[in-house]
This record gives C-alpha cells, sequence and structure tokens, in this order.
C-alpha cells in the first residue's frame, strides 16, 4: 500500500494521522499484553509470579514521595530543606556563622 501524501489533502491527511495514531494504541496494547504474558509464563517456569519478581531488589519502585520540610531560611521563608540530601547555601552559611541548627527547624 502505497501513500502519497503530496496529493492529500489537509483534511485528509488529519484523518489519517488520527487513524494512525490510534492504530498505534491498539498494537501497543497488544503487544503490552502479550509482554506481561510472557514474561508471566517465564516466571512460572521458575515457580514465581509477576508480583514474586517485582519485590526483587533493584526491580522498579513506585515513585518516592516528597519529604516533608524540616528546616526553614530565616531571612527567606520560601525557601525550606528537608534535612536530607545536600545542604543548601543558605543553610550552609547560617551554621558556619554560628547558628544553631534546632533554631532553623520549622
Amino acid at each position: 500500500m502505497t501513500i502519497n501524501l503530496n496529493e492529500m489533502s489537509r483534511k485528509e491527511l488529519e484523518k489519517l494521522r488520527k487513524d494512525v495514531d490510534k492504530a498505534l494504541k491498539s498494537i501497543e496494547g497488544r503487544e503490552l499484553k502479550m509482554a506481561q504474558e510472557a514474561a508471566a509464563k517465564a516466571a512460572a517456569e521458575y515457580g514465581f509470579t509477576l508480583a514474586d519478581l517485582s519485590n526483587l531488589p533493584g526491580a522498579k519502585r513506585a515513585a518516592a514521595t516528597k519529604s516533608a520540610p524540616k528546616y526553614r531560611n530565616p531571612n527567606d521563608a520560601t525557601q525550606t530543606w528537608t534535612g536530607k540530601g545536600r545542604q543548601p547555601d543558605w543553610f550552609k552559611t547560617a551554621i558556619a556563622a554560628g547558628t544553631d541548627p534546632s533554631t532553623l527547624e520549622i
């Protein structure tokens, strides 16, 4: 099947694009189902389920929830820090100036 896009009207091209998008979505759904079935079959050969495999270290996990802020910059209340990860510059500067970290807690 050969389609000459240069000879098609804008309306025909838009319909074609819509049909292609619909077909791609349908194929993606079928392929995803096939992949899940193949993975379940492979896991079953070893006596496991897909749920068993999802609990393994390194398995994809749900997105981490964001921690609540623990510290606030006294000079700019919009700047906060959870106490995890790299210390923000305003926190390091305050500590270097002798501020007790507990005074910056929210």
